[in-house]
């Protein structure tokens, strides 16, 4: 009976990684966008921060670049990923395009879609993100979240932090965000 125990736990954890790594490729495989894709929901995700974060618009035009995810796709049975590709933009313009990815391991189970805002404010962490060849959030620079009040413009915080983040779900703005593990590559479109 033991043998059997054990060899079912064997063959389960095997299943398991094999359902994880199912996650963790499907989606870069069915995510896939065009350039013109991923435009237009860079675009639209642009939009909505403009809507929902006052002072938004303003905010952005300080920015020394921008690194938009329209949709980034996390889904997990017991190993869990995330995957979803954007633009980086300089002065409102395409520079280049990037995927993110992580990977998560707990009790989770099923799907769900997010967009990500990165705002570079200072020219050295633009710089370096765009030197580096795969750039990983919490280890070659960190993301700060601001949070503040309902109503206040973004513009009358005190932001130091010289990278920024925002989150959005299908009903707004996330805060209690982390990116730590974030892993971010440049590819080609």
């Amino acid at each position: 009976m033991k043998k059997l125990t054990l060899h079912l736990a064997k063959k389960w954890t095997i299943l398991t990684a094999c359902l994880g790594m199912l996650f963790f490729a499907s989606p870069a495989l069915t995510l896939a966008a065009s350039a013109t894709e991923i435009d237009i929901g860079v675009n639209e995700t642009l939009k909505k921060f403009k809507s929902e974060v006052p002072g938004g618009a303003e905010f952005l035009r300080r920015a020394a670049g921008v690194l938009v995810f329209p949709k980034i796709i996390k889904a997990g049975f017991g190993i869990g990923g995330e995957y979803g590709e954007g633009a980086l933009l300089i002065n409102g313009e395409t520079q280049s395009y990037y995927s993110t990815a992580a990977a998560s391991i707990g009790l989770q189970l099923g799907a769900q879609s997010k967009s990500l805002v990165i705002v570079f404010l200072e020219q050295d962490s633009l710089q370096y993100f765009r030197n580096s060849k795969g750039w990983k959030a919490g280890v070659d620079g960190s993301v700060a979240v601001v949070e503040w009040g309902a109503g206040e413009d973004i513009n009358t915080i005190d932001i130091e932090d010289p990278i920024v983040g925002f989150m959005f779900s299908n009903k707004g703005l996330m805060f209690n965000l982390t990116l730590e593990g974030s892993k971010f590559t440049r590819i080609n479109k």
